[in-house]
Order: structure tokens, then sequence, then C-alpha cells
């Protein structure tokens, strides 16, 4: 059934004017006057035709729009009885927005906009009221709705309504995250009270409260981290109440609005509350007690907010105990009877000094550690003898001054083999202490390999764990066998003598030795110093000087690291012959240098060498004042001439030229001059250089 409505809002304000005007205060407002209608109220303007033109003759609020004027025209307002309008507007905020239903009815025609947009129209003069639904989603934030209502001929009545659709298969919109949040806690109640502003969504069914622990780890606002504190029943208010454990730590809030379809918001912006700490940590777990001689030492498994933990021992299991003391760590040494029975108890500590249980743990006093295990085995071999040398970690002072020890093993082999050790007498002198020592062993095999392990013990008989092993190659008078593959190969550079690598594991280094056959037949052998190893190939060297055509023994022999070799004439010693290359210019050119010292080298093959190089001095004043620059040349053997390597003259004052054109593996051949200014020379040096390419 139709009702008035806006007949008893426009009484109302009638009988407001009346009474303000018999005080003389305020007179009635003209039609046209501006009304400010506050939202969710509607603004309604009545006009005196059906096409809301010119000014409305009433403008004021309505909180619904549901009126039947029968045959007549509004009360309140003059207007003809047929063709008249009413357009109501309001703008309110929907919040998330999300499916609506429009209804209209009326008599005679209505049309229905949202945000300019028709969505209900039917706009005809009818003799009966006609009813209209509309479904429609509204975005979130504030939206207008307007309803324009004519009425031309014969009764007239007209309502409109809309309402939120909440079934769950039509609404799958969330609310917007509640606003607004704040957060304060009571040290005293232990009660943290959680406060937000109200959501603007018609279809609202309420809240909940969730908290977490901060810095809990990876989680989103609808991850499982979240706990929810509120209960299973929405909260219908905009505060709450909870009370966070009592660890000291802080705890994160957020409120999630829920609608009437059981859609639920993204959580508010967090708030952080920190509780009081009333909660003791857990106890210690895993406490033991390990006995070392005079000492007893107390370990056990850290517990969680711990900030530091007491250590007790008592004589008796009931006591009393007495506090030995307090730390960081979860380790605690302390001095024990020796093989006598001792109570340990020990609890933790948060940085509030709220205390756990106790853990508990009894000792006998009998010394079962065996001290850490000896590290950084080395040793000096030698010839009869292999001396055994050893590092020991801290904590061995008070076993060792207490007539604590070190037992050395050998076994055969270079792996050690427990179930083939023996037990190293070490000879004299021998040095032991409480950072290490040394065993002088007389006795191993000679010529072969043997594994040592060192243990240290305490005055109690534990021995530690055996040492890393150390493979030890002991000592022998046997010389190496015969090299083979030896190898004399002339180049343009020297001779270049090679050999296959010794089979024999003792080997440190090969002495190549240069024979030099005398009259008689015999030869005489030389260590060949004129012999240079090079960084690529250990096993070859570049032997000879100037090649020459001079014909050389040579012999290659294996030395081990106990000095032990065989000479060049030992029993299956390789010797090669090889005869030099002859590189000589066949121009004999006459040296007739006066004019001061020269240097140059004639062996040049180290890394470092840019080329053959010369210095000179120019200290014979007559014709040094008359020189006016230098000439360098070198041998070009398929020119069969000497030529330039430079153009024009080298500076008056230059003392010193490189060759840094030549390429290794040669020898060269050249000439210095002196130049007078008319062309003539002053003095030629001449001289060679082997520029060696080492292997």
């Amino acid at each position: 059934m139709l009702t008035h409505t806006r007949l008893r809002l426009v009484a109302a304000a009638a009988a407001a004017a009346v009474g303000t005007a018999a005080a003389g205060l305020l007179t009635a407002a003209p039609a046209s006057a501006a009304v400010t209608c506050a939202s969710p109220t509607w603004k309604a303007q009545y006009y005196a035709n059906t096409t809301f033109s010119g000014t409305p003759r009433l403008t004021t609020c309505d909180t619904a729009i549901n009126e039947n004027y029968g045959t007549g025209d509004p009360a309140g307002v003059t207007l003809p009885t047929d063709n008249f309008s009413v357009r109501w507007t309001m703008s309110r905020d929907f919040g998330s927005g999300g499916p609506f239903a429009l209804s209209a009815a009326a008599q005679d025609g209505i049309r229905v906009y949202l945000d300019g947009v028709r969505r209900i129209d039917l706009w005809h003069n009818v003799p009966t009221t006609q009813h209209t639904t509309a479904y429609v989603t509204v975005p979130a934030g504030t939206h207008t709705l307007r309803v324009d209502f004519a009425a031309w001929t014969g009764a007239a009545d007209v309502a409109f309504s809309y309402t939120p659709r909440t079934s769950a298969t039509a609404d799958n919109v969330r609310p917007l995250a509640p606003t607004g949040t704040s957060a304060t806690y009571s040290t005293t109640t232990r009660t943290a009270t959680l406060r937000w502003s109200r959501n603007t969504e018609m279809d609202l069914a309420g809240y909940r409260l969730y908290r977490r622990l901060d810095a809990s780890g990876t989680w989103t606002r609808a991850g499982t981290t979240w706990t929810r504190v509120s209960g299973a029943a929405l909260l219908t208010g905009t505060s709450s109440t909870d009370t966070p454990p009592p660890t000291g730590r802080r705890y994160l809030y957020e409120v999630r609005a829920v609608d009437k379809a059981g859609n639920e918001s993204y959580g508010s912006t967090d708030t952080t509350v920190t509780s009081v700490d009333r909660t003791a940590p857990a106890a210690p777990t895993g406490l033991t007690v390990t006995g070392d001689a005079w000492w007893a030492t107390l370990a056990w498994n850290g517990a969680a907010d711990a900030a530091t933990y007491e250590v007790y021992a008592a004589p008796a299991a009931t006591g009393p105990f007495e506090l030995l003391g307090t730390t960081a760590t979860t380790s605690y040494r302390t001095e024990a009877p020796v093989n006598t029975p001792r109570y340990y108890r020990v609890r933790a500590l948060d940085a509030l000094g709220n205390p756990s249980a106790y853990a508990a743990v009894t000792g006998d006093g009998v010394d079962r550690t065996p001290p850490k295990s000896p590290t950084s085995l080395g040793s000096v071999v030698r010839v009869g003898s292999t001396e055994v040398y050893w590092s020991q970690p801290d904590g061995f002072e008070e076993d060792f001054s207490n007539k604590g020890s070190y037992h050395v093993y050998r076994s055969p082999g270079r792996t050690l083999d427990p179930a083939a050790l023996t037990r190293v007498t070490c000879a004299e002198p021998s040095d032991e202490s409480s950072t290490g020592g040394t065993c002088r062993d007389l006795d191993m095999p000679a010529g072969t390999y043997v594994t040592y392990a060192v243990a240290a013990v305490d005055p109690a008989g534990n021995e530690s764990a055996l040492s890393a092993p150390l493979v030890v190659r002991t000592g022998d008078r046997v010389a190496p066998g015969p090299v083979a593959g030896v190898r004399a190969t002339p180049r343009a550079d020297g001779i270049l003598v090679s050999w296959a690598a010794s089979s024999e594991d003792d080997i440190e280094r090969y002495v190549v030795w240069n024979g030099v056959r005398q009259a008689d037949g015999t030869v005489t052998w030389l260590s060949s110093t004129s012999c240079y190893e090079g960084t690529s190939d250990p096993l070859a060297v570049l032997c000879g000087d100037l090649p020459d055509g001079g014909t050389h023994l040579y012999a290659v022999v294996a030395r081990d690291r106990w000095d032990n070799a065989l000479p060049p004439t030992g029993p299956g010693v390789t010797v090669v012959e090889a005869t030099e290359l002859d590189v000589r210019p066949s121009v004999t050119v006459t040296r007739d240098w006066d004019l001061g010292g020269t240097a140059y080298g004639t062996l040049v093959g180290g890394p470092e060498s840019a080329g053959p190089y010369i210095g000179w001095g120019c200290s014979n004043e007559a014709e040094c004042g008359t020189v006016v620059g230098y000439r360098v040349s070198r041998w070009n053997a398929a020119a069969n001439a000497y030529e330039p390597l430079h153009a024009g003259l080298l500076p008056a004052e230059t003392r010193s030229y490189t060759d840094t054109t030549a390429a290794r593996g040669a020898a060269y051949f050249y000439t210095l001059e002196a130049v007078r200014a008319d062309g003539s020379v002053a003095g030629t040096y001449v001289w060679n250089c082997v520029f060696q390419d080492r292997v």
C-alpha cells in the first residue's frame, strides 16, 4: 500500500516554518531556494509540467520514494491536478559496489538513471500502476541515482527502491577493506583494543579480526599465517578486544569486512601492539655432562627466547644447589672432583628474567673425554731416518702437564691400514709439548711408502682419534735407473737435448752432462753449464753457444731427492753425439773499432728479452768528434750481405740498440759502424748473438 512519505516531511517543515516566522526569525523560503539533502536522502523537485522545465514549485528532502497522490496534486505544494512531475536525485557512497535490484512502480510514467545512464523506462500514461525491476552492477565508490516521475491524467502514484542482491550466486564482490584502524594495549589487563571506521556497503554483515606475529615469515593477507581472533560470529560494531600471548613480542592486527553473501574483504592496514612478556622460555633440552680430568663440561640445546642460562651444582640429588654462574652460550665448564658424583641443573632466562623449568643431569667425575686430534703433520725424510712433526690444538695444556703424551703410528703403503698399525718408538732426541711434537723413526723400511698418523693421549689413558694420515716416501741409497729417450737435435739457436720422464717416484731433477772427445778417444765430461731450461718442457734443455759446426756428446741422468744419481759413464747411461749447424756469415768483416767500450748479449732467451742488443761508449775524443751517427746492420744469409736495420743513421748521442725484429730460435750476426759527415766509417764493431727459443 502506497503511503505519503513526502507529505509527512512537508507538513513537518511547514510547521517549523510557521513557528519560526511567529518568533520573527525566518520567513518561508521561495520554491527555487537552494536545498541540500544529506546522503542518503533524496532531493525532491516538483514541477507544474511533465517536461521538468522552468523553476521547481518546491524543493525538499525525502527519505524514501513512496507516494500515492490519488486524483489530486501533491499536498504542500500548488500543482495542477494533471500534468505535473517530480524529480528525485541522490548521490551516495556504494562502498565496493556489486549487484543491485532497482525496483520501480508508477502510474503514470517513471524513468530511473544511474550516473546518467537510463536503467528503467516506463514512460507511459497508463490507467493502472505498472511495475518493473532492473538488475545492475554498481561499481565501487560514489554514484548518482535519479528518478523522474510524470503524472499526466487520472490517479497518480510512484514508488522506487534500490537494494543489494545478497545471494552467494549473485554477489561475488568483496567489500572494501576497513579503514581508520587503530590499536591500543593495556599492560594491566594485557588486552589489545582495536577500532576502525564503519564500511559504507549496504550489504555489510559484519567484521572479522585477525592477528599474527610480526616478522613471522612470508605471508599474504589471505594466507594461513593470520589467525582469526574474533570468534565464529561476525563483529557488528567498530571495535573489539583481544588478549595476545604475553611473550613480549610484537603482534600485527588487521580487520576484514564480510558482506551478506559471505564475501570477505582484503585486510585493513596493519596495526601493531607489543605485549608484555610474562612467558618463560622453554627448559633447555639435551643436557649432557662430560668429564675431563678435573673438569666437567655441560652442554645443552638452546631454548627459544633465552637470553642467558643459570648453571647450578650440588653434591646430592636433593641439594642444596649452588649457583655456579651464568652464560649466554649453550655450554659451561666447571671444576669437578675426580671420580665423585655431582648433580647439575640448568635453566633458561629471557631478557626480562622470566625463568624456565630446570633441566638436570648427573656426572660421576670419571674422565672419558679424549683430547683433540693432532693436526698439520709433516715430515723431514733422510736416508736412514724419517722425522714426523705435528701440531696440537688448544686445550691439551693441562693434560700434557700431568703426563699426557702422544702416540705415533705407522702402516705400510700409501693408505693408513688400521689393522697393520705399528707403534713407532721415537729415537732421541725427541721433542714433545702441549702444542705439538716431533718423532724420529729409525725403524722404517727404506725406499718405499709408509703412512703415519699421530694420536694425543691424556693422563687417564683416553686416546684421541688419529690425525689425518701422512704419506711418506722413505729414503734410500739406490741411484735412479738410466734415462730413456735421450736425443740431441741441432738447431739454429743451439742443440736441443730432450729425454723421456723416469718412471721412478723419487726423482727430484735431471742432470745434463756435456762431453768432449779427446785426441786419445777418451771423453771428458762436464756438468753442462751452457744448457738452459725453459718454462714449458721440464724434459728438455737448449745447449750450446754460437752454432759453428762443433761436435758434442751429451748424457742425461736422473737425480733423486737423496742425491743419488748415476755418473755419465754409468752402466746403461745413453750417450748421444750431435754436430752443431754452422750458421756463420760467408763474408768477413774486419773489426777496427777504437772509439770506446762495448757490451752486448751473446745468448738471449728469457721471456723478458725484447731481442739482441748492444751498448757502446765513445771516449776517443779525436774520433768521436767526427762521428755524426751510427748504423747497425744484420747479416742476411739469403742476400749474402749485411743489411741496415734502420733508415738513415742513429743520432750521434745514441749509445745502445735492441733488434726487436729478431725472431727467437736463430743466431744473428751484426756490425756497428760509426759514420762521419762525409759518409766514411770511423770504426766498425762486429758481434753475434744467439736468440734462443728455450723450451
